[in-house]
C-alpha cells in the first residue's frame, strides 16, 4: 500500500518507518529541509534505538521530502506533526491545520482518501479537521471523498520502535467501515505479527498478539489522554509515598515491590523519583485539564497529580539545604539533561528544571549527558549553568552531586573512586539503592533517608 506521513517527530518518523519495513511505500513529509535531508542520508535526526538500522533497511521503501505533492497518490494519510502546550494548558492544533489545508491542495478530484489523526488532540479534533478540510477542498472546487479517522500512538521515547512493532494494542477511532477495513489491512502484519522481525529489535517470546480496538473517534482521543493521565499518576502516587516513607522511615523500594506485586496494581511506573517530564505527560495532563475545564469539570486528581509532581524538585532542594542550610555559592553537579534515558529529548527535563531553581538560588551549576544536549543560552536562569562532555570533569570539586537521569553511564560507575573527597550524592532515580557505598560518600535517595 502507498501512504502518507506528515511530520517526521517521534511518532511520525517511527511510524513511518515500520510501515516501510513491513513492506508500505512511504512518503515521509516534513516542512524542515534539514531534517528531510538527514533522513534521505539515513542519518537519524533524534536519539532512538534502531532507527539508524531501520533507516537503511528501508531506503527502497521510505521517500522522505518536503513536498506535498506525492500524497496525491496515497490513498491512506497519517497526520503526526506536533501539538505543542498553549499557555492554557490546551494543545495547540496549528501545525495541524496547517498540514490540512496544505494536504486539500494536493488531494486529486474524484478520489477517495482515508485521512488519519496520529497526533495527540483535543476532544472534537477529528470533527475540527473534517470540517476545515470539507470547507477548503470546496473552496477548491474538488470533488474528493476523504474518511477520517483516529489513530493514536503509545509510543515510550527510548523504546518507541519496539512499541510500533509490538504494541499492547491498536486503537482506531471513526465512523466509516471502509476507514476501520483500511486501517486492517494497513496493521494486519503487526497485529498478526507475520513479518520478520529486524535483528535488532527481535520479538518478545512471551508477546501476545495485539487487539485491534475499533471505537468512534472522540473516545480514540480520549483513551490516549486518560492513558497518559493514568501513567502519570502513578509515578506521582509513589512519589508522594516516598515523602512519607522518608518521615517514617520506611524504604520506598521496598513498599513499591510490595504494592507492585499485586497484578491489580502492577509494579510499573511504581518507581519513585525526581519526578517526570518529556513531551507527553506534562503536556497530555495539562491538555487534559483543560479540555474538562472547558465542560466546567474538574479533575482533581490529575491536578494533584501534577502538583506532586512540580513538588519534587522542591524535595531535592529541600535535602541539599538539609546538608548546607544555604545554596548560594555551592557547586552543583546534575547528571542527566535528558528527561529519561536512552533518548535526547530534553523536553519537561527535571534535571533541566533544577538546574534553573538552583541558578535562582545562586547555585552554580554543572551539566552532564550521555547523548543530550543543551543551548542554556536560550533558557531563563541559566547563566550559571555549564555543560560539560566528560561525567569526571562535571563532578570534580562538586559539593553535591544529583543524578537526575538513569543512564546506564551512570549506574556502572566506580563511585567510591569518583567521589574521592566528602561528597553528597543525592540519587534523584533510586537507581543506585544498592550500590556499597564507603563512607567519604553521604548518599541520599528518594523516599528512603539518608545512607552511607
Amino acid at each position: 500500500m502507498q501512504i502518507g506521513i506528515i511530520g517526521t517527530g517521534y511518532v511520525g518518523l517511527t511510524t513511518s518507518l515500520a510501515f516501510a519495513y513491513i513492506g508500505h511505500q512511504v512518503y515521509a513529509i516534513d516542512k524542515d529541509p534539514r531534517k528531510v535531508e538527514m533522513l534521505q542520508r539515513g542519518e537519524p535526526p533524534i536519539h532512538e534505538e534502531g532507527l539508524r538500522e531501520l533507516l537503511h533497511l528501508t531506503r527502497s521503501q521510505l521517500v522522505p521530502t518536503v513536498d506535498y505533492a506525492g500524497l496525491a497518490d496515497c490513498k491512506v494519510i497519517f497526520i503526526a506533526v506536533g501539538t505543542p502546550t498553549t499557555p492554557s494548558g490546551e494543545a495547540d492544533t496549528t501545525y495541524l491545520e496547517q498540514a490540512v489545508i496544505e494536504l486539500a491542495g494536493v488531494l486529486k478530484p474524484d478520489e477517495v482518501y482515508h485521512l488519519v489523526v496520529k497526533s495527540t488532540v483535543p476532544i472534537g479534533t477529528n470533527r475540527k479537521v473534517q470540517t476545515l478540510l470539507r470547507n477548503e477542498l470546496k473552496k477548491l472546487g474538488k470533488n474528493t471523498e476523504v474518511s477520517i479517522g483516529s489513530n493514536p500512538e503509545f509510543l515510550r521515547e527510548g523504546f518507541a520502535l519496539y512499541d510500533t512493532f509490538y504494541p499492547d494494542r491498536v486503537v482506531v477511532g471513526a465512523h466509516n467501515r471502509e476507514f476501520f477495513n483500511v486501517m486492517r489491512e494497513l496493521y494486519d502484519p503487526i497485529l498478526e505479527q507475520t513479518f520478520e522481525a529486524p535483528e535488532f529489535l527481535p520479538r518478545p517470546s512471551s508477546y501476545h498478539l495485539p487487539p485491534l480496538i475499533t471505537t468512534e473517534p472522540t473516545s480514540a482521543e480520549m483513551i490516549k489522554y486518560a492513558a497518559n493521565a493514568f501513567l502519570a499518576l502513578k509515578i506521582s502516587y509513589i512519589n508522594e509515598v516516598a515523602g512519607l516513607c522518608e518521615r517514617v522511615g520506611a524504604d520506598v523500594m521496598e513498599v513499591s515491590r510490595g504494592i507492585g506485586l499485586d497484578e491489580r496494581i502492577g509494579s510499573r511506573f511504581l518507581q519513585a523519583g525526581i519526578g517526570w517530564g518529556g513531551s507527553c505527560f506534562p503536556k497530555d495532563t495539562r491538555a487534559l485539564n483543560a479540555i474538562a475545564s472547558e465542560y466546567s469539570y474538574d479533575l482533581d486528581i490529575v491536578t494533584a497529580a501534577m502538583r506532586v509532581n512540580e513538588r519534587q524538585i522542591q524535595h531535592i532542594l529541600e535535602k541539599i539545604q538539609g546538608e548546607y542550610k544555604v545554596i548560594r555559592g555551592l557547586q552543583i553537579a546534575i547528571l542527566g539533561a535528558a528527561f529519561k534515558p536512552n533518548t535526547d529529548d530534553t523536553r519537561d527535563s527535571p534535571g533541566i528544571k533544577l538546574a534553573q531553581e538552583l541558578c535562582r538560588k545562586g547555585a552554580y551549576v554543572r551539566m552532564h549527558d550521555p547523548i543530550a544536549r543543551v543551548d542554556f543560552s536560550r533558557l531563563e536562569d541559566c547563566e550559571n549553568v555549564q555543560q560539560c562532555d566528560g561525567l569526571a570533569e562535571t563532578i570534580d570539586g562538586s559539593d553535591v552531586v544529583v543524578i537526575a537521569t538513569e543512564w546506564r553511564d551512570y549506574i556502572n560507575q566506580d563511585w567510591n573512586h569518583l567521589l574521592k573527597s566528602s561528597t553528597i550524592l543525592i540519587d534523584g532515580r533510586n537507581c543506585l539503592a544498592k550500590y556499597p557505598f564507603e563512607s567519604h560518600i553521604k548518599y541520599h535517595g528518594i523516599g528512603r533517608g539518608n545512607r552511607r
